[in-house]
């Protein structure tokens, strides 16, 4: 099955306490498109600006990612700036310019309005409800979300999450949306506005999966070196939304096994800035990665022998 992402292409200027990256490939939808290509075929639908070079439109098609609905408008790509401390789960936002988009409507060319797959990445939700009018019977729809959009356009937020199977956001936007501070209690609310499932990204915890009647959990893979977590969350989605596609086995359990590929996926994206350590990703590393995971959270049943 093939998937159209619709969300940004960006510049990003992050400092960590490990370096600092200026004005490298970022943005929501370039990470997800990158990490979901190990997997499967992918439509990318975003704006950028005049500024925006070659050399990046460049790596993302040697991912053989479509660009057909990637816009160019007349301005500046849009730039988001940020720092981490130690806590490398939470980032300060020191500056963000929209520029061209400001202006972004999402089109989808039509040959892409008939596909299987919809991933909403984290853009204003009604520019999420414009898209979701727009594509005929994909068989799965997930989003992702923000705070800003939970505060500034929570209807809007609240109506994406009615018509999708999957929503995937944080622990602190999970808590933010419902006003409940209980985890598991604020997911249930969640589930009830309309999806299927809840995933909860905990960064260096891992991540959580709900429905109406399971829990299901994974953790992230213990790393050393940790240099940039910018664009985890996506790259994570792009790994679980991917695998997805690639498999069509959308059962629990497949579900679950993809649910780790999204964290083997999340694991390799921090070990540099920006792009580059998906840029040097062989898929035989993934496959080891994974087999790591599996060792990671396997253990014996208990005895019969009482």
């Amino acid at each position: 099955m093939g998937i159209v992402v619709v969300g940004t292409v960006a510049f990003d200027t992050v400092e960590t306490p490990f370096g600092k990256g200026e004005n490298v490939l970022g943005g929501s939808a370039t990470y997800f498109s990158t990490s979901a290509s190990f997997f499967s075929d992918v439509s990318l639908v975003a704006v950028v600006g005049e500024d925006f070079p070659e050399e990046h439109l460049q790596f993302l098609r040697s991912r053989e990612i479509d660009l057909q609905g990637l816009q160019r408008l007349p301005g500046k790509t849009f730039h988001w700036t940020g720092k981490y401390g130690y806590d490398l789960n939470e980032a300060q936002t020191l500056d963000t310019q929209l520029n061209v988009l400001m202006d972004f409507k999402p089109q989808l060319p039509e040959t892409y309005c008939d596909t299987d797959v919809l991933f909403l990445a984290n853009i204003d939700p009604e520019l999420q409800l414009e898209v979701l009018d727009q594509v005929k019977k994909p068989r799965l729809v997930a989003c992702d979300s923000m705070n800003f959009w939970i505060s500034s356009k929570p209807a809007a937020l609240k109506e994406v999450i009615k018509r999708v199977d999957i929503v995937i956001i944080n622990e602190g936007e999970a808590r933010m949306l419902t006003g409940e501070p209980n985890l598991i209690k604020a997911a249930r609310q969640i589930i009830a506005l309309g999806c299927k499932r809840l995933v909860v990204k905990r960064g260096e915890y891992g991540v959580l999966m709900f429905t109406s009647d399971s829990v299901f959990a994974a953790p992230a893979y213990p790393l050393e070196e940790v240099f940039d977590p910018t664009g985890a969350g996506d790259t994570f989605a792009g790994g679980f939304i991917g695998y997805l596609a690639n498999t069509g086995d959308l059962s629990e359990e497949g579900i679950r096994q993809a649910l780790v590929f999204g964290s083997v996926m999340a694991s390799f994206n921090v070990e540099d800035f920006s792009l580059e350590r998906l840029k040097r990703l062989e898929y035989q590393e993934i496959e080891t990665r994974y087999r790591s995971f599996r060792q990671l959270t396997t253990f014996r049943d208990l005895s019969t022998n009482g």
